[in-house]
């Protein structure tokens, strides 16, 4: 006689008994607090000023769909299947002439590796360099994936302070030696020195140099990530830290912000001494990038003039940053404080007092506009009296009434 199907109380337990399998390290991992905003940023009437996603609505789409078609029909045998872990050499080359757009023209395809995004050349690089507890140094606030994967690395984060222009030299240099006094070992920088997701800010030109050579004492690697250094909205990108420093800084790029975030493509450049491992890591975990996206991706930069597109992104972003600060000016109450954006997609506000944006998300919701708390880019714990606000995929009507919305909630939490 069969045995009778279990009931719901059964199964929950054969649910749970699963949760004693799970690693240390599977403890550690946990759901970005921007994807949980960004699921509620779907629903109907609610303005997000959260999401850093792209304006895509002005790629040439016609011409893009004419290529995924020829792609298929020509190449499909190729497109469709494996490739090489470490990228096409088409697409290694194109790389590294966009690179050069931005001042490194000493790159070579044969230290690039194509990566799913710059996300997993973050993680190549945490998985070559770091066990557990070792230390990395990063501006506060950061980019919440990093914080994400150094968390499911179980990596010992330390902010280093820094002020509206970005990381402080000395501020680096002593947390370097307070590291070193507790006999723990810094791996590497992590930082976004161009447009820093979330604040905004630009490293300083006079300070850049500083860095590298603070870290190069230290032999403390550089781990440089720019998504959004094109996007100056004067059209002059601030150099790279990679420029000047081959071989003591890993350059993290990524089609996501200047093409589609969709294609999932990016892309380390490494110092030569180092290509082997981190193409080795990055390998175990995507095998390899796909060939189609990677197809795609080459013909969209031979075909179409890609710097002019660039350029009007640059323009659609100014023109929003522009909308958004001015309806801060027009619509927040006194004692609230925010960034001037110059490039990229943020806006940095500060709330007076001792208010937590993260108590004031659900009644944000709730007035029907949402915003990514400022939480979520610290390794510290505690309340955060700041919040991150995106302009970059809002319409300039919607941006003015979004912070109206939100300057109501701080006006009644005040």
């Amino acid at each position: 006689m069969n045995s009778p199907l279990p009931d719901v109380a059964t199964r929950l337990t054969d649910a749970h008994r699963h949760e004693t399998l799970f690693s240390a390290r599977a403890l550690h991992i946990k759901q970005s607090a921007v994807r949980n905003i960004f699921d509620i940023s779907m629903r109907p009437g609610l303005i997000s000023l959260a999401g850093g996603n792209p304006f895509l609505q002005t790629l040439p789409m016609d011409g893009l769909g004419d290529i995924a078609r020829d792609l298929i029909v020509e190449h499909g045998a190729t497109a469709l299947q494996y490739g090489s872990g470490q990228g096409t050499e088409e697409l290694r080359r194109a790389i590294c002439t966009v690179m050069a757009e931005e001042s490194i023209t000493d790159a070579v395809p044969e230290n690039v590796v194509v990566t799913a995004g710059a996300q997993s050349a973050l993680d190549a690089c945490t998985r070559v360099f770091c066990d557990p507890g070792d230390v990395v140094l990063t501006e506060d606030p950061t980019y919440v994936g990093a914080l994400n994967t150094f968390e499911a690395y179980e990596v010992d984060v330390r902010p280093v302070d820094s002020d509206e222009h970005g990381l402080l030299p000395d501020a680096l240099e002593a947390a370097i030696a307070a590291v070193t006094a507790e006999g723990k070992r810094v791996k590497f920088l992590y930082t976004i020195p161009s447009f820093a997701n979330p604040s905004g800010a630009v490293l300083a030109a006079d300070r850049r140099q500083r860095v590298v050579d603070v870290c190069r004492a230290a032999n403390v690697l550089v781990v440089e990530d720019n998504p959004y250094g094109m996007l100056a909205f004067d059209g002059e990108p601030a150099r790279p830290l990679r420029a000047d420093n081959p071989d003591d800084v890993v350059y993290l790029g990524t089609f996501s912000k200047i093409f589609a975030p969709g294609l999932r493509l990016g892309w380390l450049l490494a110092p030569a001494h180092l290509k082997r491992r981190l193409y080795l890591a990055n390998e175990c975990v995507i095998l390899c990038p796909p060939a189609f996206n990677q197809m795609l991706a080459v013909e969209y930069l031979h075909r179409f003039d890609w710097i002019a597109q660039v350029r009007s992104y640059r323009e659609v972003y100014r023109k929003r940053a522009e909308a958004m600060v001015a309806a801060l000016e027009a619509a927040m109450p006194d004692g609230v404080q925010w960034t001037t954006p110059t490039g990229g997609f943020f806006v940095w506000l500060t709330l007076p007092g001792q208010l937590d944006a993260e108590a004031l998300l659900a009644p944000a919701i709730e007035a029907g506009v949402v915003f990514v708390p400022g939480s979520a880019f610290t390794a510290a714990d505690g309340p955060s009296a700041s919040l991150r606000l995106s302009f970059s995929a809002v319409e300039e009507d919607a941006i003015a009434e979004g912070v109206q919305r939100l300057a109501e909630v701080i006006r009644a939490a005040l």
